[in-house]
């Protein structure tokens, strides 16, 4: 990764002004990943970054909310206006319904109200439709309007109340696969029940960037 990430700082004049900006909370995300699946987890998040900062309507604030806060990784301005909050993970398998519940529920949890929130999940795989966002939040709705409560208290959050709360913060899914071609590269699902929809100009602009 030290290869790689040397090379996007001497790539790119507005990721490294990015990477000067914030270089205690980068040293600490590369630090604390104690394990190859952790420290991929790290890269995922610099190479959206990355990514976004290549098109020069974006500016990125890393962690604005508090470093070791609960908040989303990104806060996105497009064209000098603050957009969207971007929170980045990474699946460590391959993408399947049943399996990624865990992982969106918990990202539920970092995002805040009143402000437009994403979740970008980081796949492997050959296109960005082998993780098909629809169906998981049709199987997370049925567990909520079946009241099992239990299935989200194990998952991090009260109960199903708790999902529909934060369910309603979060304006859409970003699916990112960097190995895909083309228009396969990403995917966005839209959140029409959420109580604040993202930017449509800068969030297609943001998929377009992982595109490229």
């Amino acid at each position: 990764m030290t290869e790689e990430l040397l090379g996007w700082l001497s790539g790119s004049n507005r990721f490294r002004s990015f990477a000067e900006r914030y270089p205690d909370k980068i040293r600490k995300k590369v630090r604390t990943a104690l394990d190859p699946e952790a420290l991929r987890d790290v890269r995922a998040e610099l190479q959206v970054a990355h990514r976004l900062l290549a098109d020069r309507r974006f500016d990125l604030a890393f962690e604005a909310y508090g470093s070791g806060r609960i908040g989303p990784d990104f806060t996105v301005s497009f064209r000098s206006v603050r957009s969207f909050n971007l929170e980045v993970t990474r699946l460590r398998h391959a993408p399947r319904v049943t399996g990624e519940a865990s992982p969106l529920l918990a990202k539920l949890r970092q995002l805040p109200p009143s402000v437009p929130n994403a979740v970008l999940f980081a796949i492997e795989g050959d296109a960005a439709s082998a993780l098909d966002v629809d169906a998981l939040v049709r199987s997370l709705r049925a567990r909520a309007d079946a009241k099992d409560d239990a299935f989200f208290a194990t998952r991090g959050l009260h109960d199903r109340k708790d999902f529909y709360e934060r369910f309603l913060r979060l304006g859409g899914v970003v699916v990112w696969c960097e190995r895909a071609i083309g228009d396969e590269r990403a995917a966005l699902w839209i959140n029409r029940s959420s109580r604040i929809a993202l930017p449509e100009r800068a969030t297609q602009a943001a998929v377009q960037c992982l595109r490229s």
